[in-house]
């Protein structure tokens, strides 16, 4: 039966009517004959509550149930604006007053406690990129980011010659990362890579059950955008026990992606189910609708970010393996971090003072709890830095996620060019694979003056400084 066929019989477009296409090819592999899967079908749709139990169909209408639930706006929603806006801090100095502005509307929201906005700070979709908020109970999907769990992971390797292996051997490297890596939408492999991650319970929900193929030819992939894998020197001044390492310099690896299509699609039903269930949102705030975690959509989604913070994990986790392999290296140390999702977490209340839970929303900002170590780049010609948090509790435990961006990516394209930015990375001694010319070095803040801003929140532990980099291709051509 093809959509449109099922669309007629009163089916709705979107996740429900993808689920009753895989329903139907479950059941028509078992052996059931066209007109009976129309008669079963249309019987689930005129009254799916009948149907529950129905072996071949009872998700389906399970589903339509909980569809049309959700159709259903609270009774009697109202927006009542709270009396005082819940309290947050600012670090960073001349932030774009958009992303400021957006920090306070989160923090009117009905259910916000407390928030932070890091120096990296620009506009987002709700809450600003580089934007910490804790909430009342509540889950805001949009506040975790489209790119749930987004995240770093830096891997030291051991390999024959160490850093100089960057001068020694290039080529080797390159190859390494065109061989174990794709980038882009869409991207995947043919044959896909094995992770316990795929022995999850991928059926937490009707979205990620559905993606699970999807996620599995995905697995040790990375985004387009500013998803990279690259090679660069860590230079380490004074041991570090808690890194493992002692003083001296590394060749690493380091990369930054998230749960890909998946996490997409997670990301895009669960907002739009938010924003339903809260009609009442004045404009400004409706990107901020939240989730219940006493409700079953609530638990719903904060089972999916979860699976999909595994994911993410798993997908570095593929991806460092593997170029560890083709190189023969051992790994020598790692550090990692997500830096879009919720977690619960303690802290202390800004009214009673006293220790409570809360759920601790970082949209493009790194956990940075005392002693928690974590990775904060710059760009593909400027250093990143491994850090150790100082558990500063006006951030929420947070720091920022990376240098932040200055322009937008349409006004990048029309303000930079391939000749002048290849003569910058030649000064700096950066071979570039790919990438689109929205993601060159111009486009970010300075990463030292953002690194200053948040002095109190983290300390240096090392120094990467990128050499080689791959980036998904932005179309336009690198001029020769």
């Amino acid at each position: 039966m093809k959509p449109r066929e099922l669309e007629n019989l009163g089916v709705p477009h979107g996740e429900v009517l993808k689920l009753a296409v895989g329903l139907i090819a479950q059941a028509a592999r078992g052996g059931m004959a066209k007109q009976e899967l129309r008669e079963r079908v249309a019987a689930v749709v005129g009254d799916p509550g009948a149907h529950m139990e129905d072996a071949a169909f009872g998700e389906l209408a399970r589903a339509m149930i909980e569809r049309r639930e959700r159709a259903e706006p609270p009774p009697e929603a109202a927006y009542v604006a709270r009396g005082e806006a819940a309290p947050w801090r600012q670090w960073g100095v001349d932030l774009e007053p958009e992303s400021v502005g957006q920090m306070v509307n989160a923090c009117n929201l009905p259910v916000a406690v407390a928030g932070a906005l890091m120096p990296d700070a620009h506009v987002g979709y709700g809450l600003p990129i580089g934007g910490v908020l804790a909430t009342e109970n509540a889950v805001i999907p949009y506040a975790v980011g489209v790119d749930i769990a987004c995240r770093m992971k830096m891997t030291v390797l051991d390999v024959p010659g160490g850093a100089h292996a960057i001068k020694a051997e290039p080529d080797r490297l390159i190859n390494a990362l065109n061989r174990e890596t794709r980038f882009g939408v869409g991207a995947n492999f043919k044959k896909p890579h094995e992770h316990e991650v795929m022995e999850e319970d991928w059926g937490v929900t009707t979205i990620t059950k559905l993606n699970k193929d999807k996620a599995w030819s995905q697995l040790g992939t990375s985004g387009s955008g500013n998803h990279f894998v690259e090679f660069g020197t860590l230079t380490v001044d004074e041991d570090a026990p808690d890194l493992g390492l002692k003083a001296g310099v590394y060749l690493a690896v380091l990369s930054h992606s998230g749960s890909r299509g998946t996490g997409a699609a997670v990301a895009g039903y669960y907002s739009k189910l938010a924003m339903s269930l809260h009609p009442e949102l004045p404009k400004e705030l409706k990107h901020l609708a939240w989730l219940d975690l006493e409700t079953e959509e609530g638990r719903q989604y904060w089972a999916a970010m979860n699976l999909m913070g595994k994911y993410a994990s798993a997908n570095h986790a593929v991806i460092h393996r593997m170029i560890a392999r083709n190189l023969r290296a051992d790994v020598i140390a790692t550090v990692e971090n997500h830096h879009n999702f919720a977690w619960k977490e303690l802290h202390a209340d800004p009214v009673t003072g006293k220790q409570r839970e809360m759920i601790v929303h970082r949209k493009g900002a790194t956990p940075a709890g005392r002693g928690v170590l974590g990775v904060i780049p710059g760009s593909m010609a400027s250093p990143g830095y491994v850090v150790r948090g100082k558990g500063s509790a006006e951030s929420l435990n947070s720091a920022s996620h990376g240098a932040g961006r200055v322009m937008s990516r349409t006004k990048a394209k029309t303000t930079f060019t391939w000749s002048a930015v290849k003569k910058l990375l030649a000064e700096r001694d950066v071979h570039l694979i790919s990438a689109g010319i929205d993601e060159v070095p111009g486009v970010y803040k300075d990463i030292d003056q953002v690194m200053s801003q948040q002095r109190d929140l983290v300390d240096v532990v090392a120094r990467f400084d990128p050499k080689i980099v791959k980036m998904a291709e932005g179309g336009e051509r690198a001029e020769d």
